[in-house]
């Protein structure tokens, strides 16, 4: 078989997954297992998220926690010994108009597929400083499920005014001293029973019409916050050591945009219990699809669905 350019076209592969966050790892490990040779393509972030965190506690099986990037590295070179293949591809292009699914990544490379495992995770919505990103996973995080811990007795803030914010507040007021919710404007997105319950919480102080200007450090962590007021113009100087952005989060879903059925923030939408899309052959895992628990074991669980809705999809084919 040729292509227009007289080269020969990609061998077809039984399953591709796209990203390596505990997800895709997972789904990895799992259609290797069962002797399906999975290709795995990694875009610009390999391992996702999670390698923005220094030291995960909260993955069962390690008693002290393990860093962030090693646990990634780990699952990698379990896949890596059944048999799946990591690549480069930053997947530009999906047509599934026919089968094999044809993928084509930034490089022009074509890469051929009966079904696809789609696993590209999310990334949390930033503020935009400098010092945001210089202390991200030094003080300036976005899961206070994952990171609350490390900042047990201390004074934190909470950036946003939806549910999630709410949330996080509330949830830190287990294990912090003091947490400052700070948000732009004096009414919240968040329902009502989320507001009271945050109102109620004499642990959480309220700072509205409020923006943070600069997260301020020593250069290794987070020391405070320089915070605005928009209705005064008053500048002041917040001490903290945690700040918690929680603004929401996007999906990284842009290039599969009119092609799968998604919901109106970009997540992938699923067919009941199952990681089947609205598309024969296509399935998703992990915090695309998942704006609820974004936690590594949650979508770990799922890549594990995926990669045995895929089998059993690819077995009822004939593949």
């Amino acid at each position: 078989m040729q292509t227009a350019q007289g080269e020969k076209d990609p061998r077809i592969h039984k399953v591709i997954i796209l990203g390596t966050g505990p997800a895709g790892l997972t789904a990895a490990l799992y259609t290797a297992r069962a002797q399906l040779a999975p290709v795995v393509l990694h875009g610009t972030t390999p391992g996702g998220q999670l390698t923005t965190t220094t030291e995960v506690e909260n993955f069962p099986g390690f008693i002290e926690g393990i860093d962030g990037n090693l646990l990634i590295e780990n699952m990698q070179k379990q896949a890596e010994r059944f048999g799946a293949v990591f690549q480069y591809g930053e997947v530009q292009e999906c047509d599934f108009s026919s089968s094999p699914i044809r993928l084509t990544t930034s490089d022009g490379e074509v890469h051929l597929t009966r079904s696809l495992i789609i696993s590209t995770g999310a990334r949390p919505r930033k503020l935009g400083l400098s010092s945001e990103d210089f202390y991200w996973s030094k003080g300036v995080t976005s899961c206070a499920t994952c990171d609350g811990f490390f900042y047990k007795g201390m004074d934190v803030c909470v950036v946003g005014g939806g549910d999630s914010a709410m949330e996080e507040a509330a949830f830190l007021t287990r294990m912090c001293s003091k947490v400052y919710l700070i948000h732009r404007r004096d009414a919240f997105r968040a329902s009502k029973v989320m507001v009271d319950r945050v109102k109620q919480n004499p642990k959480i102080e309220l700072v509205l019409d409020t923006a943070v200007e600069e997260v301020l450090g020593d250069g290794k962590s987070v020391t405070g916050i320089r915070i605005k007021n928009f209705k005064t113009n008053e500048i002041k100087e917040v001490p903290l050591k945690g700040v918690f952005v929680a603004i929401g989060h996007i999906p990284n879903t842009d290039f599969l945009k009119g092609k799968i059925d998604s919901d109106e923030n970009g997540y992938l939408i699923t067919k009941g219990k199952t990681t089947y899309t609205n598309l024969d052959g296509v399935f998703v895992c992990g915090d695309c699809q998942d704006h609820t628990y974004r936690q590594a074991i949650t979508a770990a669980g799922s890549g594990c669905q995926a990669a045995i809705d895929a089998e059993r999809w690819l077995e009822m084919q004939g593949h």
